[in-house]
């Protein structure tokens, strides 16, 4: 993706886009020129970044479990490219809502899947899951695209279901028409303007905000941090390059730098020291499911095919994060802050 001009005037449709990455997605795309069209749930948190950011798309408030919907807004449309980001994506509200999860997670994808299968426009269709879809054995060595699935968790086993659902249409429907279909396996993301619960670096922005101690679960669980830009241009790096050659459809993880995969209380120790003030962390003894205490991607496929870097490290990553974190607070304009991100990723792959 050596220019973003391929996205101009390309007719984009995204399950999801009122979320946080949904959010970030959509202002890279309407800086790209692209005409968006989102499909999603009113945004779920109060602060909320699609509130906060406004970007220019044409926002379909609705249920991706509702098909008949999802359907005629997708007939209207006639996209030519999907992200389909809609789910259900928190590890601890799966365990309480467990069927929940599944309807979203696995029939929501599938309604996504039959809305494309019915089209005549779509090119190059992005199903977005995550790192979790693995057997997870917490092994040193990173996981990669031809290894099982079978995630642990209501929510890691519901995506791993997605990926499925996902090969079988392709197999079954979507090869013999033309359209080109990848699954894209991401490691935890950050940045700023997520508002989320039960997160570490939402949780960790609350907390300095107020004045409070850090409270982190699972301090030495190592995940693959990466700041959500790095992350979304890596998608759409991928909806473009499979758009303009089919054969590089497949399965893609994206993730930072070996050397980039932290534990939590690292992460939360980097977030300290750019924040500043006496910043500080403790361990919260809290009584949670399991959650995996180590897992790695192998994201040498997507480096080695498509020729994807990152361009942040995990220093860098969590430094951007502050500085949007910082503005929100200090009542700034988090949208210059966020427009200025994403530009220079856009002079970063434009080289």
């Amino acid at each position: 993706m050596s220019k973003m001009s391929f996205w101009n005037g390309k007719k984009v449709f995204i399950t999801g886009h009122t979320g946080f990455k949904g959010s970030w997605l959509c202002k890279i795309l309407e800086k790209s020129g692209a005409n968006i069209t989102g499909y999603a749930l009113e945004p779920l948190s109060q602060p909320n970044l699609f509130d906060l950011c406004k970007p220019n798309v044409s926002s379909v408030i609705g249920d991706i479990l509702d098909f008949d919907l999802l359907l005629s807004v997708f007939n209207k449309v006639q996209p030519e490219i999907v992200i389909h980001l809609a789910a259900q994506p928190l590890v601890l509200d799966s365990y309480r809502k467990p069927r929940y999860t599944y309807n979203v997670n696995v029939m929501g994808t599938v309604n996504i899947m039959e809305c494309v299968r019915q089209s005549d426009s779509v090119k190059s269709l992005l199903n977005v899951t995550t790192d979790k879809v693995y057997f997870n054995q917490e092994r040193s060595e990173g996981y990669r695209e031809d290894e099982q699935l079978n995630g642990y968790d209501p929510y890691s086993n519901s995506k791993s279901c997605s990926e499925l659902v996902t090969s079988c249409y392709y197999n079954s429907f979507f090869k013999q028409k033309g359209i080109s279909v990848s699954s894209v396996r991401s490691g935890n993301v950050i940045g700023g303007g997520d508002f989320s619960e039960n997160r570490l670096i939402p949780d960790c922005a609350r907390s300095l905000a107020a004045g409070e101690v850090i409270k982190i679960r699972n301090p030495d669980s190592i995940r693959p941090y990466s700041h959500v830009l790095d992350t979304l241009f890596a998608y759409l790096l991928v909806a473009q390059k499979q758009y303009e050659n089919s054969t590089l459809s497949g399965a893609y993880n994206i993730g930072p730098s070996e050397n980039d995969s932290v534990s939590n209380k690292e992460l939360a120790d980097l977030f300290c020291k750019a924040w500043g003030n006496g910043a500080k962390w403790e361990c919260a003894h809290i009584d949670n499911p399991h959650e995996s205490g180590l897992l790695k991607l192998d994201c040498s496929k997507i480096k080695r095919v498509l020729n994807q870097i990152p361009h942040w490290d995990i220093k860098q990553a969590v430094n951007e994060t502050v500085a949007w974190y910082k503005a929100y607070f200090n009542n700034e304009n988090t949208s210059a802050v966020m427009l200025g991100q994403i530009e220079e990723f856009m002079r970063f792959y434009a080289n």
